[in-house]
Protein backbone atom coordinates (compact mmCIF):
# COMPACT_ATOMS: atom_id res chain seq x y z
CA UNK A 1 0.00 0.00 0.00
CA UNK A 2 1.64 3.44 -0.78
CA UNK A 3 1.28 5.43 1.71
CA UNK A 4 2.41 9.33 -0.73
CA UNK A 5 -0.03 11.74 0.87
CA UNK A 6 -1.48 9.65 3.53
CA UNK A 7 -2.10 12.14 6.70
CA UNK A 8 -1.12 8.94 8.96
CA UNK A 9 1.49 6.83 8.79
CA UNK A 10 0.43 4.09 11.46
CA UNK A 11 3.24 1.74 12.23
CA UNK A 12 1.65 -1.54 12.97
CA UNK A 13 0.23 -1.75 9.45
CA UNK A 14 3.10 0.05 7.14
CA UNK A 15 4.83 -2.33 5.21
CA UNK A 16 8.26 -3.44 6.64
CA UNK A 17 10.82 -3.96 4.18
CA UNK A 18 13.85 -6.32 4.97
CA UNK A 19 17.29 -4.24 4.12
CA UNK A 20 19.54 -7.09 5.55
CA UNK A 21 19.67 -9.59 8.18
CA UNK A 22 20.17 -6.47 11.02
CA UNK A 23 18.06 -3.99 9.55
CA UNK A 24 14.47 -3.28 8.65
CA UNK A 25 12.86 0.02 6.64
CA UNK A 26 9.32 1.24 6.79
CA UNK A 27 8.06 4.33 4.70
CA UNK A 28 5.62 6.00 6.90
CA UNK A 29 4.26 8.25 5.10
CA UNK A 30 5.76 11.24 2.28
CA UNK A 31 4.92 13.37 -0.97
CA UNK A 32 6.92 14.87 -3.78
CA UNK A 33 9.09 17.16 -1.08
CA UNK A 34 9.22 14.95 2.09
CA UNK A 35 9.51 11.56 3.41
CA UNK A 36 9.46 10.17 6.84
CA UNK A 37 11.10 6.58 7.37
CA UNK A 38 11.41 4.20 10.27
CA UNK A 39 14.54 1.91 10.51
CA UNK A 40 14.75 -0.95 12.82
CA UNK A 41 18.50 -2.08 13.87
CA UNK A 42 18.26 -5.76 15.02
CA UNK A 43 21.59 -6.17 16.18
CA UNK A 44 24.91 -4.47 16.70
CA UNK A 45 26.88 -3.93 14.12
CA UNK A 46 26.80 -1.78 10.50
CA UNK A 47 22.87 0.08 9.63
CA UNK A 48 23.92 -0.23 5.96
CA UNK A 49 26.82 0.70 4.16
CA UNK A 50 28.48 4.41 4.43
CA UNK A 51 26.72 6.12 1.66
CA UNK A 52 25.83 9.59 0.26
CA UNK A 53 22.72 10.93 -1.66
CA UNK A 54 21.15 14.73 -2.83
CA UNK A 55 18.75 14.63 -0.34
CA UNK A 56 19.26 16.78 2.67
CA UNK A 57 18.45 14.14 5.82
CA UNK A 58 17.37 15.38 9.41
CA UNK A 59 17.40 11.76 11.77
CA UNK A 60 15.87 11.56 15.73
CA UNK A 61 16.92 8.55 17.54
CA UNK A 62 13.80 6.89 18.79
CA UNK A 63 15.26 4.28 21.05
CA UNK A 64 18.95 2.31 21.24
CA UNK A 65 22.30 3.70 20.61
CA UNK A 66 23.91 4.50 17.66
CA UNK A 67 27.26 5.55 16.48
CA UNK A 68 26.80 8.15 13.80
CA UNK A 69 29.71 9.50 11.79
CA UNK A 70 29.12 12.49 9.00
CA UNK A 71 31.53 13.94 7.03
CA UNK A 72 34.55 12.16 9.10
CA UNK A 73 33.16 13.41 12.32
CA UNK A 74 31.82 10.85 15.02
CA UNK A 75 29.14 11.01 17.91
CA UNK A 76 27.78 8.31 19.75
CA UNK A 77 23.57 9.12 20.11
CA UNK A 78 20.85 7.93 22.16
CA UNK A 79 16.93 8.56 22.51
CA UNK A 80 16.06 11.50 22.03
CA UNK A 81 18.84 12.58 20.38
CA UNK A 82 19.29 13.54 16.48
CA UNK A 83 21.35 14.66 13.49
CA UNK A 84 21.28 16.50 10.31
CA UNK A 85 23.57 15.05 7.00
CA UNK A 86 23.47 17.98 4.00
CA UNK A 87 22.84 17.05 0.68
CA UNK A 88 25.75 15.00 -0.70
CA UNK A 89 27.85 14.76 2.59
CA UNK A 90 29.50 10.72 3.15
CA UNK A 91 27.23 9.34 6.49
CA UNK A 92 26.87 6.37 8.18
CA UNK A 93 25.60 4.71 11.41
CA UNK A 94 26.58 1.52 13.36
CA UNK A 95 24.61 0.22 15.91
CA UNK A 96 25.74 0.17 19.68
CA UNK A 97 22.33 -1.07 21.02
CA UNK A 98 19.65 -2.16 18.85
CA UNK A 99 17.20 0.40 18.22
CA UNK A 100 14.80 2.84 15.93
CA UNK A 101 15.80 5.83 14.13
CA UNK A 102 13.37 8.41 12.21
CA UNK A 103 14.65 9.72 9.04
CA UNK A 104 13.59 12.68 7.35
CA UNK A 105 14.23 13.34 4.08
CA UNK A 106 13.44 16.08 1.61
CA UNK A 107 12.81 15.84 -1.30
CA UNK A 108 11.12 12.27 -0.68
CA UNK A 109 14.06 9.15 -1.43
CA UNK A 110 12.20 8.59 -4.80
CA UNK A 111 14.44 5.08 -4.67
CA UNK A 112 12.86 3.69 -1.72
CA UNK A 113 9.35 3.62 -3.37
CA UNK A 114 8.07 0.72 -5.13
CA UNK A 115 6.39 1.07 -8.74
Amino acid sequence: MSQKGAFFGFVDTTETEVIDESVRRQILTYNDEIMMVRITATKVGPCGVFHDHPHVQITSVESGVFDVTIDGKTARLKAGDSFYVPSGLWHGAECIEPGVLVDVFTPMRQEFVKG
